[in-house]
């Protein structure tokens, strides 16, 4: 079975999928073990519907409609990225964007073509299984990270069953579409879509390996007694 250490470090955001059905049953297993993520007093502020299937293709069909009659989308009812973004975070989503189009030879002054591959992102980029994660809009900002830690579970699960996934805030922009397909309540928002099924190995889109800081840069580490070389240990024992 894969640990926790493998599934971290070998999930993907795979943006390319084969033409396989998941079973549901494999559906069923993440849902059951993602449900025992932690959350803030365990209020489980999350919601989650996961679509296949004729039942996905109307909501693929909807959208593609609603953006024809407004390609600028409806608005997400939460700001994705902070404005006027800093460093090192919007070097960092800059440099994650050219490293995805490179993959597919899309260079930077190509906007029509970025902006096609982009949309792919209302197709679940061909998934099979798409997925809608809500959160009921009570919920304050401890809340908001939980369902971040919910939708991580997620991703790992299907990467330790041998499917590939792919977060998509995105969807967020499509809330009213979503809203009315999945008749889903007003209290929640549309937080993001889940793209999901079994990647295909042979679109080059999929082998991006995306960049992390380094240790030193994101945690510091206070209070620690100074570990012994391993020649000081011997010298000692």
């Amino acid at each position: 079975m894969t640990s926790v250490t493998q599934a971290i470090l070998e999930r993907r955001s795979a943006r390319a999928f084969l033409n396989r059905p998941v079973p549901a049953g494999l559906i069923r297993e993440i849902i059951g073990v993602a449900r025992r993520t932690a959350s803030s007093s365990n209020m489980q502020p999350w919601r989650l519907a996961v679509m296949a299937g004729a039942d996905l293709d109307r909501l693929r069909g909807a959208v593609r409609q609603g953006l024809a009659a407004n390609p600028a989308a409806e608005g997400s009812e939460y700001k994705i990225y902070a404005p006027n973004l800093k460093d090192p975070y919007n070097r960092r989503r800059i440099k994650c964007a050219e490293d995805l189009y490179g993959t597919i030879g899309i260079a930077r002054e190509n906007k029509m073509a970025r902006l096609l591959q982009f949309a792919r992102n209302f197709d679940f980029y061909g998934a099979p299984v798409g997925m809608i994660l809500s959160i009921d809009r009570s919920m304050e900002q401890g809340q908001w990270a939980d369902v971040g830690m919910f939708l991580q579970s997620i991703l790992l699960l299907a990467h330790e069953r041998g499917l590939a996934a792919c977060p998509q805030a995105a969807w967020a922009a499509m809330h009213k579409t979503v809203r009315a397909h999945l008749a889903l309540p007003e209290e929640f928002i549309v937080f993001c879509g889940i793209s999901l099924g079994y990647a295909d190995p042979a679109q080059p889109i999929n082998g991006l390996v995306t960049e992390r800081a380094a240790p030193e840069e994101i945690a510091e580490l206070r209070g620690f007694a100074e570990e012994a070389s391993a020649t000081e240990a011997t010298l000692t024992a």
